[in-house]
C-alpha cells in the first residue's frame, strides 16, 4: 500500500460551521471586551462613577446592562453613543455637568428602564427627548436648579413610566399636556420648585388632585412662591375658591356701568378743573386789587 493509504482525506469545514464560529467569536469579543480605563466591571455592570471623567468612555462591553457614570464632570454625550448597547437597562448620569442630550440617544437602548439625570445643568426638557426609551419605568430629573421649562411633548412615548422626579428645579409652571400621556404613573415628585400659583396653575392642580389617589406625590414640599398673597402656601391647600377670580366674566350691564362711571368721573374731573381755574383767577384778581388800593 502506498504512503497515506487508509487515511481519510482532510475535510475543509463547511460554510455553516465557519458562520457559527464567526458569530461565536463576535459575541465573545463583545461580551468579553476589556473594561474601560478607570472603571470596574462585574458581570453586566460597568461602574465608572467618581472618577472625575470629563467625557464618557469610548467603548463599553456590548452586553453592558448597568452603566454608572455618576459623580463625574461629563458635559456632553456623543451622538449615537448608546446605539450598540441593546442590553442596557440602567443608566446613571447623576451629578455631572450635562445641559442637554443628543437627539435619539436611546434609539439603540430600547430596554432601558431606569434613567437618572439628577444634579445636572438641564434648563429645558425638549420634545421627544425620551421617545425611544419606551420601556422606561423610572426617570429622575431632580436637583436641576435651572430646569424651568418642560416641553408639552417631553415625555411622549413613556406610557409605562411609573416614577417621575421633577423636584428641586426651577419650574414655575408645568403644561398639563406633558403629563396626560403618563398613564402608568405611580409616583410624581414636584416639591422644591418656585411654583407660580396664578390662574394658569388651576388645570395642573386639578389634574394633580384627581390623580392623588393613584399617584404618590410630595404634596407637603410643593409650595407656591408667587403671587405674594400665596407665597409659601402649600400647593395642595389651594381650592376652587382660590381661583374664583379667574372665572369672573363681565356682562353687558357691567360694561355699561363701567362706561357710565367713567363718563361721570370724566365730567367730575372737568368740573373740578373748571372750578379750580375760576378760584385761581379770582384769587389773582383779589390780590391785584389789594395791591392797587395800597398804592
Amino acid at each position: 500500500m502506498g504512503l497515506g493509504a487508509g487515511r481519510r482525506p482532510a475535510m475543509l469545514p463547511g460554510p455553516w460551521l465557519v458562520a457559527v464560529v464567526a458569530v461565536v467569536a463576535v459575541v465573545a469579543a463583545g461580551a468579553g471586551a476589556g473594561c474601560p480605563v478607570l472603571c470596574t466591571c462585574r458581570g453586566q455592570a460597568v461602574d465608572c462613577s467618581g472618577q472625575r471623567l470629563f467625557s464618557v468612555p469610548a467603548e463599553l462591553p456590548l452586553d453592558t446592562g448597568n452603566l454608572s457614570l455618576a459623580h463625574n464632570r461629563i458635559a456632553s454625550i456623543p451622538l449615537g453613543y448608546l446605539a450598540c448597547y441593546a442590553q442596557l437597562r440602567v443608566l446613571d448620569l447623576r451629578n455631572n455637568s450635562l445641559a442637554a442630550l443628543p437627539a435619539r440617544l436611546f434609539l439603540g437602548a430600547r430596554r432601558l428602564t431606569h434613567l437618572d439625570l439628577s444634579y445636572n445643568n438641564f434648563s429645558l426638557v425638549t420634545a421627544d427627548m425620551f421617545l425611544e426609551a419606551s420601556e422606561l419605568l423610572r426617570l429622575d430629573l431632580s436637583h436641576n436648579p435651572w430646569l424651568c421649562t418642560v416641553h408639552p411633548r417631553a415625555f411622549r412615548g413613556l406610557a409605562q413610566l411609573r416614577e417621575l422626579d421633577l423636584s428641586y428645579g426651577g419650574l414655575s409652571a408645568l403644561s398639563l399636556d406633558a403629563l396626560e400621556g403618563l398613564t402608568g404613573l405611580v409616583t410624581l415628585r414636584i416639591g422644591g420648585n418656585p411654583w407660580v400659583c396664578g390662574c394658569a396653575m388651576e388645570p395642573f392642580l386639578k389634574w394633580l388632585k384627581s390623580h392623588i389617589q393613584l399617584c404618590t406625590s410630595d404634596s407637603q414640599l410643593a409650595k407656591c412662591q408667587a403671587p405674594p398673597e400665596v407665597k409659601e402656601v402649600p400647593l395642595f391647600s389651594l381650592t376652587e375658591e382660590s381661583f374664583k377670580a379667574c372665572h369672573l366674566t363681565l356682562t353687558l350691564d357691567d360694561y355699561l356701568f363701567i362706561a357710565f362711571v367713567g363718563f361721570v368721573v370724566s365730567i367730575a374731573s372737568v368740573a373740578t378743573n373748571f372750578l379750580l381755574g375760576i378760584t385761581a383767577n379770582c384769587c389773582h384778581r383779589w390780590s391785584k386789587a389789594s395791591e392797587d388800593e395800597e398804592v
